[in-house]
């Protein structure tokens, strides 16, 4: 039996993890469960799947942990600490999908152990990228893409050399404002932005998907994951979401992944690779869908996706940076405290203040300097939403 541990457990990537591993129950043997705020669902996974250990990220939800898992042999825990501790737990195989900067830490004690880490929280790569890797190399850790964008890239890239990559072109959806006149963006709500056209996914990425955040940080993971240059990474909204990404080599020929909205594919993949096997998923009819299309993207509607090209301009830690000053950023919209269009306004004027900052631009990476940086940054962000308020 192979060893798993899924972490993020309760969100939309881990129940379609937990989904698959159930369906081939003698298979698996679970280790590590991870969840936030959703103690019960947390607790009804373990036990179902009879796991070693379930851990909530909220140290004052650990009784409530306990009360949910009596009567089981499932251990509990809680908090951030108890989830690296967690990711040091032997593992053939682990899903990271927490999400935010907060999968950093146990997704590198995760490759410490020399394991496979499925990864499907961008925001690692988009922090650390190159301590990731290099602590994946000094380990014979081997790391997997799960986002659908590079879990496709990953697929077309199958049996060719990088070398010979002229491009790599990765689908959008546009969100919910894809269609939405420019000038009524400015009064967009929380609930109209977490509304997804093709996707059942969480609120956060949801509103990440509307603001074309989250691809702003999958051109920043593209780079970083299979090290083709910034100007080799193209962009596309794709209504349909059937053509995930698409390769493009030196002799003209384009290799396109395509597949019907379920991230259970990637997921999939990356569990049972280097095989390819069944899953539980919608066919495409491609007769039916008639058309697929395909459109360049509006940097006035989507400024973030300008921001990513500076980042990664600025290297260091600046994808720490724009990372913290997002997700930060969003946390202010969630709680109604700026406007949709602000996100991105706070996000630059954040990047404007690490550039002036000289102790921040040339230190190296590390655990603790990307950590430091994402809560210096966080800060930031809330003096620039103060600001702009007053």
């Amino acid at each position: 039996m192979r060893k798993v541990s899924v972490f993020g457990a309760t969100g939309s990537i881990g129940q379609n993890t937990i989904d698959l591993i159930s369906r081939a129950p003698s298979e698996y043997d679970v280790v590590a469960l991870t969840g936030g705020a959703n103690i019960q669902r947390l607790a009804d996974d373990a036990r179902r799947l009879d796991a070693d250990i379930a851990v909530t990220a909220h140290e004052d939800r650990l009784d409530d942990l306990r009360s949910a898992l009596a009567g089981s042999d499932v251990e509990a825990a809680a908090g951030p600490r108890a989830i690296v501790e967690a990711a040091a737990r032997p593992a053939d195989w682990i899903m990271s999908a927490i999400v935010g900067s907060a999968g950093l830490a146990p997704g590198i004690e995760a490759l410490k152990q020399g394991t496979t880490l499925a990864l499907a929280n961008k925001e690692t790569l988009v922090c650390a990228g190159s301590l990731v890797l290099e602590t994946a190399k000094q380990h014979g850790a081997r790391l997997l893409p799960v986002d659908s964008e590079h879990s496709a890239v990953f697929q077309a890239l199958v049996g060719e050399d990088v070398e010979t990559v002229e491009r790599v072109i990765i689908t959008a959806s546009g969100g919910a404002f894809r269609d939405w006149p420019l000038k009524e963006l400015v009064n967009a709500t929380v609930e109209q932005a977490s509304s997804h056209p093709n996707w059942d996914m969480g609120q956060r990425i949801t509103i990440d998907s509307a603001s074309m955040f989250n691809k702003a940080l999958e051109v920043i993971e593209t780079k970083e994951y299979f090290g083709v240059e910034p100007d080799q990474i193209e962009v596309l909204v794709h209504p349909e979401s059937i053509v995930h990404a698409l390769v493009g080599y030196r002799d003209g020929a384009m290799m396109a992944h395509m597949g019907a909205p379920d991230m259970r594919h990637a997921i999939g993949y990356a569990l049972h690779w280097p095989e390819r096997r069944e899953l539980p998923i919608q066919r495409l009819d491609l007769a039916k869908l008639g058309q697929l299309r395909f459109n360049a993207p509006d940097l006035a509607r989507y400024p973030a996706l300008k921001l990513a090209r500076d980042v990664m301009a600025r290297g260091g830690l600046a994808g720490a940076v724009f990372n913290a000053a997002k997700e930060r950023a969003l946390d202010h919209f969630i709680a109604r405290r700026t406007g949709f269009l602000d996100m991105a306004d706070a996000v630059a004027a954040v990047l404007d203040r690490f550039d002036a900052s000289d102790s921040l631009i040339d230190a190296p990476m590390t655990l603790d300097n990307v950590q430091q940086t994402d809560h210096l940054a966080r800060q930031w962000v809330d003096d620039a939403v103060v600001e702009r308020a007053g």
